[in-house]
């Protein structure tokens, strides 16, 4: 029950449900190869740019050493003596720290002893060790003075891939299990003494580190798009507040000129470090990352200001830190633009402006795709925003695949009912699925099953179904094979058209030839039913030729290629007059048809419509390269020594006449029969009658056509069986053999 609910939700969205799952499976797979790492990093480092511009931090200043102070300078290094004067002013100003990012390990005499005692005499000075040792960098010790007072800090910088720095560190790990905090974490610890905070581990998560108000997670190997990252010692995501102008910055020159700005350092950190080309200490930074431009690099003092920039703003101001969607909330994100790619495209499917509106749809949606990741990105967190657009993009275009081979199905489908020349004219010329038409000449050929509808009152839907499918799979193999192009199935009637879209000399000729082949594959069809215990079938073939409109009829949103005109109604008629077995020609047909034809009889007609009677052909076979002929199996006529009384009603259409008549039949084989009645019937008269003998009588119709009158008796007729029910067929076989003479 579930299951037959299902199954239509399913096949409706077919489409997505094939597209999603593999597209989000290969999107995902991409992602836990690292294939895609770069790609989002350099997203990211543009998400970074894209940021509005954050207010300058004033508690930070940064004392530079550019390469106009070199010049400045007796010498570089600069001498001890040099450096003891600018860390006494600076510290006459009284920040809270001072942050020493130029390395003294080895003495720069003179003034070692003038430097070594300013490093006594002042505990917020915080020097720093590089702790790393790199294939292109060694390790540098710090200076020995202010590691015996603990008064230095790491200054690693973690590097990605692609040379960009995009974390940095609060702790390293030493030897020994020791740990030493950040050059950046040291000087913010400073500043935040007074403001009476202090570090200690995240009551939410022991493992990290909480200051005031800020709460530090510790960066792990699968961070937003890393994939297996080197997560050592204590990481976090860089939330960079920007470039050097984001801070306040003054040159060494200016504070060995006592050119400094009163209380520009009161209460703050202040950081001296080189900004100059020649001291190499620049790196490159998510505000590298530009196309138009060679990239741009940042001092190492800078990044550092950046990094205590962070943790102040965390700590005092609530400021979020970058933080990154667990696994599994990145990868139900990733279905989700998945599902939104598949979906967008498959619901168009059927728009005729699919072509112009996807594409602007699709646009809007990657939109919406990267500005929602962007806004996310303000608020702290990092969404991934490339396995998404290829998950979005992919299952958007595995989608456009999936309708395109539908497409090609349908193809195949619709050539079960045309030629593959008519497939290639309407979906291949331009001009083929254009509306309107043009006139030309065409020979139309209709089909219907003489009584289905009264058979199929006495079957189960699903025995109509399995008949029809059959019958109509078979007609079209002979239709096919004569190049005409089946226009429609009316139920159980077939409208096939020979010269539309495709024009050639003999297309009345194979319409004939056609019509004759598809009698004698009803044996086919009829031997197919008897093995599945259903009825036999007979069919009626009528044939016109003439001028008609052909061409795609109907709407922009909805049209059919069909042919329009007085012929398409005439070849409609002619069919109506055949009994089953039977083809009709139009007197238009056999003067276009230059084959040799078998005739059987002929007859005028004047159907509703038409002003001036016309001849209609029966054709019994097709010479020439053909060379196809019907059996006469109407069978041989028995005289009956005691008549079969009869009551009938003469149809009009589909509809009796109302009036009963009684009637006789006389003489009679398995699909004619002679009949008596006092009434006056006419030639082509339908007839519907009931066999009315006490013993043999049945209840169900049997349906008759008048072929024609005695020329000795007017009343005497002879009937065409068009529909005879399985006990009918029993009753007259019985009374055949009853009545039946003995020689």
């Amino acid at each position: 029950m579930i299951w037959s609910k299902l199954k239509p939700q399913i096949w409706q969205w077919r489409g997505v449900l094939f597209a999603v799952p593999s597209v989000t499976a290969l999107v995902i797979g991409l992602r836990l190869t690292g294939w895609l790492q770069l790609v989002e990093l350099a997203a990211l480092d543009h998400f970074f740019q894209m940021r509005p511009l954050e207010s300058v931090d004033s508690r930070i200043v940064i004392v530079e050493v550019n390469e106009a102070d070199i010049r400045q300078q007796t010498q570089w290094p600069m001498t001890d003596a040099a450096l003891a004067s600018v860390l006494e002013k600076i510290n006459q100003q009284k920040p809270r720290a001072i942050g020493l990012d130029i390395y003294r390990d080895l003495p720069v005499n003179p003034g070692h002893q003038a430097l070594v005692k300013i490093f006594a005499s002042t505990p917020n000075i915080i020097g720093v060790e590089k702790i790393s040792d790199t294939a292109d960098s060694s390790a540098v010790n710090a200076s020995p003075v202010l590691k015996q007072r603990g008064q230095i800090g790491s200054n690693d910088l973690p590097i990605d891939g692609d040379g960009r720095i995009r974390r940095g560190l609060l702790y390293v790990n030493l030897k020994n299990d020791e740990v030493l905090a950040s050059f950046a974490l040291k000087l913010a610890l400073l500043y935040l003494k007074p403001e009476g905070i202090t570090d200690k581990p995240s009551a939410n998560n022991p493992n990290y580190l909480q200051l005031g108000k800020g709460i530090f997670p510790t960066f792990e190997a699968n961070d937003g798009s890393y994939i297996q990252a080197n997560a050592g010692s204590y990481q976090v995501l860089l939330n960079y507040r920007g470039r050097i102008q984001q801070f306040q910055k003054i040159s060494l020159t200016q504070v060995q000129q006592n050119r400094i700005p009163p209380d520009l350092m009161r209460d703050k950190v202040v950081l001296i470090g080189a900004t100059a080309e020649s001291l190499k200490d620049l790196f490159y930074t998510p505000y590298s990352s530009n196309v138009f431009a060679e990239p741009e690099r940042m001092a190492g003092v800078t990044i550092h200001a950046n990094l205590i920039s962070q943790i102040l703003s965390a700590a005092i101001d609530g400021r979020q830190q970058i933080q990154s969607f667990p696994d599994s909330l990145e990868y139900l994100w990733i279905l989700s633009w998945s599902i939104a790619g598949a979906t967008l495209c498959w619901i168009q499917r059927h728009n005729s402006y699919q072509k112009i509106r996807l594409p602007i749809n699709v646009v809007l949606t990657s939109g919406t795709l990267v500005g929602s990741s962007f806004v996310a990105f303000l608020a702290g967190w990092w969404i991934p925003v490339v396995p998404s657009f290829l998950a979005l993009a992919g299952s958007a275009i595995a989608v456009t695949q999936y309708i395109a081979e539908s497409a090609t199905g349908m193809r195949k489908t619709f050539g079960r009912y045309l030629t593959d020349e008519v497939v290639s004219n309407l979906l291949e010329n331009p001009a083929g699925l254009k509306i309107g038409g043009d006139r030309r000449k065409v020979t139309l050929l209709f089909s219907d099953l003489r009584g289905f509808s009264a058979m199929s009152e006495q079957l189960s839907p699903e025995e109509v179904v399995t008949i029809l499918n059959f019958y109509l799979g078979t007609m079209t193999e002979v239709i096919n094979q004569y190049k005409g192009t089946i226009n429609e199935f009316m139920g159980d009637g077939i409208f096939v058209i020979f010269g539309a879209p495709i024009n050639r000399p003999d297309d009345s000729e194979r319409a004939i030839a056609c019509a004759v082949a598809m009698q004698l594959a009803m044996q086919q069809v009829n031997e197919h039913n008897k093995k599945m215990n259903l009825p036999i079938l007979e069919m009626g073939i009528g044939i016109n030729t003439g001028e008609v409109v052909a061409g795609n009829i109907g709407s922009q949103k909805r049209a059919q290629y069909t042919v329009i005109g007085s012929h398409v109604n005439l070849a409609s008629r002619v069919e109506t007059y055949t009994v089953g077995g039977q083809v009709l020609i139009s007197e238009n047909t056999i003067k276009d048809a230059h084959i040799k034809l078998h005739i059987g009889s002929q007859m005028q007609i004047q159907p509703k419509g038409i002003r001036e009677p016309i001849t209609i052909y029966e054709v019994c076979g097709v010479g020439g390269q053909y060379n196809l002929f019907l059996p006469n199996d109407d069978g041989e006529m028995v005289t009956l020594t005691q008549p079969v009384l009869v009551e009938y009603t003469v149809l009009q259409g589909k509809q009796a006449s109302g009036t009963a008549f009684n009637g006789e039949l006389i003489s009679l084989s398995e699909k004619v029969a002679q009949m008596r009645s006092l009434n006056s019937l006419e030639i082509l008269n339908n007839l519907k009658l009931k066999l009315l003998n006490t013993e043999l009588s049945t209840e169900e119709d049997i349906y008759a056509k008048v072929m024609k009158k005695s020329d000795i008796d007017e009343h005497i007729v002879t009937i065409r069986f068009t529909s005879l029910p399985p006990k009918a067929i029993a009753v007259l076989e019985s009374i055949v053999n009853i009545q039946t003479p003995e020689s």
